[in-house]
């Protein structure tokens, strides 16, 4: 049986018009015609529940089963609010035969009902079956107190009495922050055609549920609709509208109703403008924003804190850190300022760029105006100025915040503990972890692994592993970085075994290596001229997707050129090309020292040619190069040639390019051309080092010209610029060709009082007197350097093997050979053939040729092939 639908009742709102086109122009159109919809189907309800016809033939008609929901249930209730009986039944009929889930909001409308007539029982009844249901008691006492307000304000309407407007100003609002928008409307457009007077915010309210809906021509119209009805609206309404608008990204539909308040009789306010200026904010518009925070400052209206941040971090975000920073300055002229956070965000971004100046001057700004730095504030400033290098900054700024009270954490002392280990000393850093842990401040990963990457830089492994090991036992899980510094202080030593097995046990503990883990290994191995295994590597390295970068590259092709594999590092550079990889000058300047090394000046040449056709300039490294091949090769035309192209690009020679010059000239004797250079060098400002002034005293000193030498030395020492073992090395070496071992020794002494004395000093002494026959005195020599802490390297065996192979003394030769295999020392190719040499002049052939075997397997050939050993056994033979 088809029940008619019943007629809807008229609304005074603009929306029932029938010239209002909003129905077919907004999406939002949808939901007001299923509204009305509702409306009449909610009516023939009403009408089964008050008529005579059986509930379960009407409520069992397809057309009404199929619509019925509990929304619909809900508002049933509210229509039968005079009769609560006749509702409870109702309630109770569809629970029972239709498995109605009613809503929390039928139970309170029903249970108010009842309460309203004293039907205590049934209305406990209700509660306790909400309750079991296991209803959020918050959500059940908001649904109980919305519901009692509606009920409150149907039941004035329908006794023809008449709210007072802030009841329905706070009802409606109370609705707003439960959400339902539609609602608010429907209900303000009741209370009108009731003859409800509405106010400002009543009026506010209805705009704001429109806005919400994001239905902006309903709210506009909605508006024109209170103005020609002469309502009492004030700049709060219109507020409500522009921060809708702006809410919905329609900033400048929100500026077009802010210029037509003038017309109004109305004046924009600081809401206004704080509101026109967030919503430019929220469209990325700073400018405009810019502009209006202005205007409104013109006007002696003070923008909020939010409006103020709102600008500086949006332009912060957008990397405009200059334009944030003057916005700062310029408003805080005015005494306004953004929170805290945006200061702090700001000062970490100016760091980070390298404009510590003006994240100071933010710092001093905050602190003039009286907004509290805060530890996040003091870590930034510190992290910044460490990692700078500028820790005596850093320190001030620690201790200022000390000073002010501020907590402190684990953050700045981990930065300062970095910068220490990397810029200062290991002690201070260790003072620091020892101060922190004393303060209760647990170390993390990142105060041990700075430590531990110090420790390895200085090469002081055992401590690093000591800390690692403390580190563990603290509970404390090492990351890759962690891993990554021991892996490096391993390389760095050339414990490749002992570095290749950490590297094992970081993946075992499904760590994963990065580049940089990768680079260090791949660099490690090709400084132990593993270059085989170096390439594993880097094979590795790509199927596990990472990606290699210059800092991959540059080490193979290094170690390529220094095993005499030039041409291969050609190969695999043209290789990179041919793959569109981007090399830059720092692996183009390791192929040309390749070939300068080789002799090879006019390849180098070529290979730098070819670098300017694949976009890569040639820096001062690459020329500094060159030149010193050119120089090596006394090839004065290229060498001329080179510096016009440097004075072409703009490029002025530095220290190295000028020592090399004054090295090249004191080796060949042209201390004329050498002191000439040394002269521009100073006119150009580009003042001599500790490398320029011992070239120059070097070549001097193999002259036999002691006296300038001795001259420059004082020069040297009037320039503050400290002697090295080496500056003092040249006139030690002097002095030992000249058999002046008495001098010679008395400077050695000097040497290792001033703690300048090395392995190559001690060298150059024993070699002195080797030479002047005095071999027992020079074996004393290696003792005494053992002694000292110095340990002798293979030039300092392969003096003494010479000299007992000279003398015939072959056991004693070998055995020394045996002492420095033991001490983990590898012979090179002169300590071979030298020992070979001997043995086969002193008749031992058995012994040169297991010699020549073990050098054989170790990669090197003999100097002298066969033709040595077979001299030898012909001489033995006869």
């Amino acid at each position: 049986m088809k029940f008619p639908l019943g007629r809807a009742p008229v609304s005074l709102s603009a929306s029932a018009s029938p010239s209002t086109p909003f129905l077919h122009r907004n999406l939002c159109a949808s939901k007001f015609i299923d509204d009305e919809n509702d409306t009449h189907f909610v009516s023939l309800l009403s009408d089964i529940v008050r008529g005579k016809q059986s509930w379960k033939v009407a409520l069992n008609d397809p057309s009404v089963s199929s619509t019925l929901r509990p929304h619909h249930v809900e508002r049933v209730l509210i229509n039968t609010l005079d009769n609560s009986r006749l509702a409870l039944r109702f309630f109770n009929f569809l629970g029972l035969h239709k498995n109605m889930n009613h809503t929390t909001t039928s139970f309170a409308i029903l249970v108010h009902a009842l309460v309203k007539e004293r039907l205590f029982w049934p209305a406990n009844s209700l509660l306790h079956t909400l309750l079991l249901r296991g209803s959020d008691p918050k959500l059940v006492f908001s649904k109980f107190l919305d519901s009692h307000r509606q009920f409150i304000v149907r039941l004035m309407f329908a006794n023809t009495l008449l709210p007072e407007v802030r009841t329905l100003s706070a009802l409606l609002n109370g609705i707003l922050r439960t959400r339902k928008f539609i609602m608010v409307w429907k209900l303000y457009d009741e209370s009108v055609k009731a003859g409800v007077q509405p106010d400002p915010y009543t009026c506010s309210a209805v705009v704001r549920s429109l806005c919400e809906l994001k239905d902006f021509f309903k709210a506009k119209e909605k508006i024109l609709w209170m103005e020609s009805n002469r309502f009492d609206l004030s700049i709060v309404t219109y507020n409500v509208l522009i921060h809708g608008l702006c809410k919905g990204d329609r900033v400048w539909e929100a500026v077009e109703v802010k210029r037509s308040l003038r017309e109004k009789g109305l004046k924009a306010d600081v809401v206004t403008y704080c509101t026109l200026v967030l919503g430019f904010c929220r469209v990325q518009q700073f400018e405009a924003g810019i502009r209006y925070m202005n205007e409104m400052i013109e006007l002696g209206l003070a923008p909020t804190e939010a409006v103020i941040s709102g600008l500086v971090d949006g332009l912060r975000k957008q990397g405009k850190f200059d334009n944030a920073y003057d916005l700062i300055v310029k408003v805080g002229r005015f005494g306004f300022l953004p929170n805290l956070f945006v200061y702090n965000a700001l000062i970490n971004s100016l760091c980070k760029g390298g404009d510590l100046d003006k994240a100071e001057s933010l710092y001093n700004n905050m602190c003039m105006m009286n907004l509290r730095p805060n530890d996040i504030t003091y870590s930034i400033l510190i992290d910044s100025f460490c990692r700078r290098g500028r820790l005596d900054v850093a320190i001030s700024y620690f201790d200022r915040m000390i000073a002010n009270g501020i907590r402190q954490t684990v953050y700045p002392y981990n930065s300062l503990i970095n910068g220490q280990c990397k810029f200062g000393d290991l002690s201070a850093a260790e003072t620091l972890f020892t101060e922190m842990i004393n303060k209760g401040i647990e170390p993390t990963a990142t105060t041990f692994t700075s430590l531990i990457s110090g420790y390895c830089k200085e090469l002081q492994l055992h401590r690093a592993f000591n800390l690692y090991n403390e580190m563990i036992e603290k509970g404390v899980t090492p990351n890759i970085y962690t891993f990554t510094a021991l892996i490096s202080g391993l390389c760095s030593t050339n414990k490749m075994a002992e570095a290749s097995k950490l590297f094992d046990e970081l993946v075992e503990r499904k760590i994963k290596p990065t580049e940089v883990t990768y680079n260090v290994m791949i660099e490690g191995y090709c400084r132990d001229r593993n270059i085989n295994k170096a390439f594993e590597l880097l094979e590795d390295m790509l199927q596990k997707g990472l990606v290699p970068d210059t800092y991959t590259y540059r080490p193979l092709i290094s170690g390529l050129c220094s095993t005499g594999r030039v041409s291969e590092a050609k190969d695999f550079i043209d290789g990179l090309h041919k793959q569109n990889l981007q090399l830059n000058e720092m692996c183009y300047s390791a192929l040309l020292h390749g070939y300068c090394q080789e002799g090879r000046l006019m390849e180098a040449l070529s290979a730098s040619c070819e670098m300017v056709q694949r976009g890569i300039n040639m820096d001062l490294v690459c020329h500094a190069v060159l030149i010193d091949g050119a120089l090596k090769q006394l090839d004065r035309k290229t060498l001329f040639g080179l510096l016009k192209d440097m004075q072409d690009q703009g490029l002025r020679p530095d220290n190295v390019i000028y020592t090399s010059m004054i090295n090249a000239y004191s080796k060949e004797g042209s201390f004329k051309k050498a002191f000439e250079c040394w002269d521009l060098m100073v006119t150009e400002e580009c003042f001599p080092n500790v490398v320029t002034y011992t070239a120059l005293m070097n070549g001097l000193c193999k002259a036999g010209e002691m006296e300038r030498a001795g001259l420059l030395f004082e020069k040297m020492l009037a320039a503050n610029v400290p002697p090295n073992p080496i500056t003092y090395g040249c006139f030690l070496d002097r002095l030992t060709k000249e058999g002046n071992v008495k001098e010679a020794t008395e400077l050695h002494h000097a040497m290792l009082k001033g703690l300048l004395a090395n392995t190559v000093t001690y060298n150059i002494l024993i070699r002195g007197f080797c030479k002047l026959g005095r071999f027992l005195e020079a074996t004393k020599i290696l003792s005494e350097m053992t002694e000292n802490g110095i340990f002798p390297d293979c030039i300092t065996y392969s003096t003494l093997i010479h000299e007992y192979c000279r003398s015939g003394n072959i056991g004693a030769a070998v055995k020394l050979w045996d002492t420095m295999l033991n001490k983990g020392l590898e012979p090179d190719l002169v300590a071979y053939n030298l020992l070979i040499y001997g043995c086969c002049v002193n008749g031992e052939l058995n012994k040169a040729f297991e010699l020549r075997d073990d050098m054989l397997r170790r990669g090197m050939k003999p100097r002298q092939s066969l033709r040595a050993l077979q001299q030898g056994q012909c001489g033995s033979s006869s």
